[in-house]
């Protein structure tokens, strides 16, 4: 069966179409990844704890005021989440650790894992869509030699190109996408293990802010 070129080309168009869409939004996801860590960590564990010193004073003074005015405004997790622990600090100690460990767990983290499995999804299906190129690609060329007595091997050529460059597409966008991803969970993991420790500074701190003197 030979398949009409108009009806092939709109076949190959939309294979192409769907290959570039995979790979743009895999390209965006990981963008926009890499850019949510950057802004919910620090840059250097130095960093983090001059802003933990800083907050020091003002929770020694129980000046719960102040110590919110130097998280308020700072987008980094640590930050919102010592401004989160201090505005709900009328909720006891054990409730607001349990708090902001959730909602860390729950805006921050669950946010990325959000956007790593649409990036794991690209993964999966650029190849998928490659390897139905090279499919649609062969089933033209077999249909040309089977309608067609003598077929010169010019008449097969953009078929066969078509089922190979498909193939290469897909895996030129999953194998990159991959190794993004592996680079993605290590950064997430040292966010974390920063976060948390920076996040068990100030709780301790806190405690002793908002723990009543006993006479």
């Amino acid at each position: 069966m030979n398949i009409d070129p108009f009806f092939w080309d709109f076949i190959s168009n939309t294979v192409y179409g769907a290959l570039a869409i995979d790979a743009l939004w895999g390209a965006y996801c990981i963008v926009v990844v890499y850019m949510r860590i950057g802004q919910n960590r620090f840059k250097s564990e130095k960093k983090q704890e001059e802003f933990l010193a800083s907050l020091e004073a003002p929770l020694e003074k129980k000046d719960f005021e102040s110590a919110a005015a130097l998280c308020d405004g700072d987008r980094r997790a640590l930050p919102q989440l010592a401004l989160l622990a201090i505005s709900r600090r009328n909720l006891g100690l054990a409730k607001v650790q349990e708090l902001v460990v959730d909602r860390f767990q729950r805006d921050v983290l669950g946010d990325l894992d959000h956007r790593i499995s649409w990036i794991n999804n690209v993964i999966k299906t650029a190849p998928m869509l490659g390897l139905l190129g090279t499919v649609l690609g062969m089933m033209a060329a077999f249909g040309k030699l089977a309608s067609e007595a003598n077929v010169k091997p010019d008449q097969l050529a953009s078929d066969i190109s078509f089922a190979l460059i498909t193939t290469a597409i897909g895996l030129a966008i999953a194998i990159p996408a991959t190794i993004c991803v592996a680079s993605i969970n290590v950064r997430i993991r040292k966010m974390e293990d920063m976060v948390f420790a920076g996040l068990n500074d100030f709780l301790d701190r806190f405690a002793s802010a908002v723990t009543p003197v006993r006479k």
